[in-house]
């Protein structure tokens, strides 16, 4: 019996689409039985955002702090060399349209890989197709595009809105019979439509990212003031902020629901309800 294929799966997630990302994780598995390394990498903004796709389809995000361009691609590329060498796979699948990763294709074909690509149509160059063993383009599912009506359907239904004309004439006409009796009674209504009006609006849910956080740190759904640095301990404690990343940089995305108090630091949720 010949023995399973092990097979590496690596995600630039800041490159491709949510449903591509789950578009690939099928295909893979469907193609290879199994995947035994399954990562994404990708900033932390878009693990906050993905994190529910990363746990369904049991993928292991790996968080980048931005410090500069391709810093995420960089991170896979060492990140991918480490595997091979630790790993030793047969196959090792990139989710990327990003020609950058030629270098790395060409190593990780002579260390023995057999080197599969599969990107987002429409972002792919040929130049980055012709590097990989494979490369399959996989269709980015967007707003679906609303039907044409044909020249027939247009006309028939021209006819039938000159058949229904007078119909709608006829409703016309009994609504402006029962109008006066409908202002009556809308009076008692509108008035009480006008105190609920004056109540202050509910607050606001907090934005998926903003659940995240506060889930990995509790204390800050009071509204009250939380030391930055016990925030921050917590959000690498969950895997939200890398070792050394900055909390502050994290923040800086979230203006409209966070405020970042100086001297000493502290931050506060500004989504909290308010006695």
């Amino acid at each position: 019996m010949t023995p399973a294929l092990r097979v590496m799966l690596l995600i630039d997630a800041d490159n491709v689409s949510a449903d591509v990302i789950e578009q690939a994780v099928q295909r893979t598995l469907a193609e290879h039985g199994a995947v035994h390394v399954r990562r994404a990498y990708c900033n932390a903004e878009t693990a906050l955002k993905q994190q529910a796709l990363f746990k369904r389809l049991s993928v292991r995000p790996m968080v980048n702090l931005s410090a500069g361009k391709n810093s995420t691609d960089i991170a896979l590329a060492v990140d991918a060399l480490d595997l091979v060498i630790a790993e030793r796979p047969d196959v090792v699948v990139l989710v990327s349209s990003d020609s950058d990763f030629a270098p790395l294709v060409i190593r990780l074909r002579e260390k023995g890989c057999r080197v599969c690509g599969l990107g987002q149509q429409g972002k792919t160059g040929e130049e980055t197709v012709a590097v990989y063993d494979e490369f399959t383009d996989l269709q980015h599912h967007g707003a679906p595009v609303a039907p044409r009506t044909a020249p027939a359907k247009k006309a028939a239904a021209k006819v039938a809105a000159k058949r229904a004309a007078p119909a709608k004439t006829e409703k016309a006409e009994k609504s402006a019979a029962t109008q006066p009796a409908r202002k009556a009674a809308a009076k008692t209504p509108a008035r009480k439509t006008a105190k609920a009006a004056a109540k202050p609006p509910a607050p606001q849910p907090p934005s998926e990212a903003a659940e995240f956080i506060l889930r990995a740190a509790p204390a800050l759904r009071s509204g009250a003031d939380v030391p930055l640095n016990d925030v921050a301990q917590a959000l690498r404690a969950a895997g939200l902020l890398g070792k050394h990343g900055s909390s502050l940089k994290l923040f800086d995305k979230l203006p409209a629901e966070f405020a970042v108090l100086q001297h000493p630091d502290r931050i506060r949720w500004t989504g909290a309800a308010t006695p």
